[in-house]
């Protein structure tokens, strides 16, 4: 088996979170440690996840048949995988600060900001908007200042060329701890929901009294990421599930992301594949932590990027060269 029949996804486990990377495998007959899952670029083989010292990846309690926004299962004839995040990323702000301009003086009163607390997010999200509610703003005021946010520089100009390569080209998905609410609205406003054969995010709707209720995605053990969502658990149960339905793994991965949220499912992209971190926000600078204090343990291709344009040059490239 030559050496590009192979794609690795790494899985951070352990007590404390830290990450042990793989440092290779037997070409042909894997070998492996526990933090490692092995994707062979071999259609009559599967991938399999090697366990040791039962120690476990981190893995999703919520269950598969509700893990997307939207149930169908994508066409098996596409080459690649890309994933979005979406506040900071297609969207030049986050959804999460915006909406409160929605709110009465477009401020929240001092009590509700107090409630905050490091990894809850999700919990202090929905006192938020139970705060909107209370004050009557309507379904059509959050979604105008949702709508109004503006695209990342070249993002619109990146859907464009996502669009218009052949279909067999790339699977689109977004992952977001932001809400389905924001989300849909925005893409609908744009012209690009259709682009997404998946959107991974937090529910939220709105109730008989006109009030929108957000709900965490689900629970994870992950202790790097808030307690609502981890999105190394999305993206390695998508791409193994996706795997196992086409028969093949995809021939290259890509994340185009921002936060430090993003930087935990960065860690299970392999040699083959692309991280795109927006460049000087926290998932760039993580990586640069990373390349610095241990050579060679991320072992995903980074390539910093400050408008779309930037990662449909490096898109065009592997499209042609493949």
């Amino acid at each position: 088996m030559a050496e590009e029949e192979l794609s690795l996804f790494y899985v951070a486990s352990g007590p404390e979170g830290r990450d042990r990377l793989l440092e290779g495998c037997l070409l042909g007959d894997v070998h492996t440690d526990a933090h490692a899952l092995v994707v062979l670029r071999n259609p009559q083989l599967t991938a399999r996840t090697v366990e040791d010292n039962n120690i476990q990846p981190t893995r999703s309690r919520r269950p598969a048949s509700n893990m997307a926004a939207n149930s169908a299962t994508p066409p098996s004839d596409r080459r690649f995988l890309i994933f979005f995040d979406f506040d900071e990323t297609i969207v030049d702000e986050s959804s999460d600060d915006v909406v409160v301009q929605a709110a009465p003086g477009q401020n929240l009163p001092g009590w509700l900001k107090d409630t905050y607390r490091p990894g809850h997010y999700n919990d202090y999200m929905q006192r938020v908007l139970a705060y909107l509610g209370e004050k009557g703003v309507s379904e059509s005021a959050i979604r105008s200042v949702i709508e109004k946010i503006p695209a990342s520089p070249g993002m619109l100009a990146l859907f464009q060329f996502l669009r218009h390569r052949p279909p067999q080209d790339f699977e689109v998905v977004l992952i977001s701890d932001a809400n389905t609410f924001f989300i849909e609205s925005w893409l609908h406003r744009v012209g690009a929901r259709q682009l997404f054969a998946k959107i991974f995010t937090n529910p939220a709707t709105f109730d008989t009294h006109g009030r929108l209720v957000l709900r965490p995605f689900h629970t994870h053990g992950c202790l790097r990421c808030p307690d609502n969502m981890c999105k190394q658990v999305i993206v390695r149960d998508y791409v193994l599930r996706r795997t196992q339905e086409r028969g093949r793994p995809f021939q290259r991965v890509f994340y185009v992301g921002d936060g430090a949220n993003d930087f935990c499912p960065s860690l299970v992209l392999g040699p083959r594949d692309t991280a795109f971190a927006r460049r000087g926000y926290p998932m760039h600078r993580l990586i640069t932590e990373v390349h610095e204090a241990r050579p060679g343990e991320f072992k995903a291709v980074t390539v910093p990027w400050t408008s779309g344009e930037d990662v449909v040059e490096r898109l065009r490239k592997h499209v042609e060269d493949n």
